[in-house]
């Protein structure tokens, strides 16, 4: 029975000390999540800001202007970029794009000349090489926590240099939507080619020093670098809301057990103790008896 307390009272202590890190987790993934949404909220207007300039100066263009970011084709070969994070713990945030994917592929491409893949993320570039899936780049494109424009400008030109070289006819990106810190939404983006741009809401005319075919030439590859950003920040703001709920969850669950324990123990404590005393009094009783 000894033993079996000892063993009890490992658990609990063990437990509590899960129970503690994962609570710590969850208050630095709180921190960041705050962050993250203001910044991701800031660079929303700023981004609805440009788009209105964009949709503008496209409009003033004509329909005579022609760019090739802007000019649908025939597809022949799709882009997909996953969003994902470099650390697990964050429940089912790396799963559901992985599987996202795996499904749009299967139903969409018959061939792997028909596709190509890349993964912003250590756990996604991971996923792309075990499932075999030809890759745009050898090596993950890591973003730090408090993600920096620097941090995925390369990448985001490299896709821009693929559509207009004809290396690729579509870029799509799936990632995590934030709506809230409790739900996030499995979300897919056809960047390329622009589609359409949200109608401008305050009208400007500019002044266009260098023309105006010029200045879209210049600005839209810069436009979808943006668009690229504003993804990942969103989908950043939903790795660190995924990440405090796991914690939350966890938390939580360490602290059920660390109660069912502590009731086992008190049980089996209070049974070693009646037995105990059950002893003692039949010992007792026994000494009497004799005398």
């Amino acid at each position: 029975m000894a033993n079996s307390l000892r063993q009890v009272k490992t658990r609990i202590n063990s437990t509590k000390s899960t129970a503690q890190i994962t609570k710590a987790m969850y208050t630095v993934s709180q921190s960041k999540v705050k962050r993250a949404e203001k910044t991701y909220k800031s660079y929303k207007d700023f981004m609805k800001r440009i788009s209105d300039m964009v949709s503008l100066i496209v409009e003033k263009a004509g329909e005579d202007y022609q760019h090739p970011l802007l000019s649908k084709r025939e597809v022949s070969k799709t882009a997909y970029l996953i969003i994902t994070s470099d650390r697990g713990l964050a429940g089912a945030y790396n799963s559901s794009i992985e599987k996202a994917l795996t499904e749009k592929i299967n139903e969409s491409h018959k061939s792997k000349d028909e596709y190509i893949t890349a993964a912003i993320g250590k756990k996604g570039h991971f996923y792309l090489k075990k499932m075999g899936y030809p890759l745009l780049e050898d090596a993950p494109t890591y973003v730090r926590d408090d993600v920096a424009f620097v941090d995925i400008a390369p990448l985001a030109k490299k896709f821009v240099e693929a559509y207009l070289n004809e290396e690729i006819d579509k870029l799509v990106i799936i990632y995590n939507h934030y709506v809230n810190s409790l739900t996030q939404e499995v979300t897919f983006q056809e960047l390329l080619p622009i589609k359409s741009f949200d109608e401008a809401t305050n009208k400007i005319d500019f002044v266009y020093e260098t023309g105006i075919e010029k200045t879209l030439d210049l600005i839209l590859p810069m436009y979808i670098e943006d668009m690229v950003y504003g993804i990942i920040l969103d989908a950043k703001t939903a790795e660190h809301s995924a990440r405090m709920n796991s914690m939350k969850n966890a938390t939580d669950n360490a602290d059920e057990i660390i109660a069912k324990l502590q009731l086992l123990y008190n049980r089996a404590r209070q049974s070693v103790v009646t037995n105990e005393l059950i002893d003692i009094i039949g010992g007792a009783n026994a000494i009497g008896g004799d005398e």
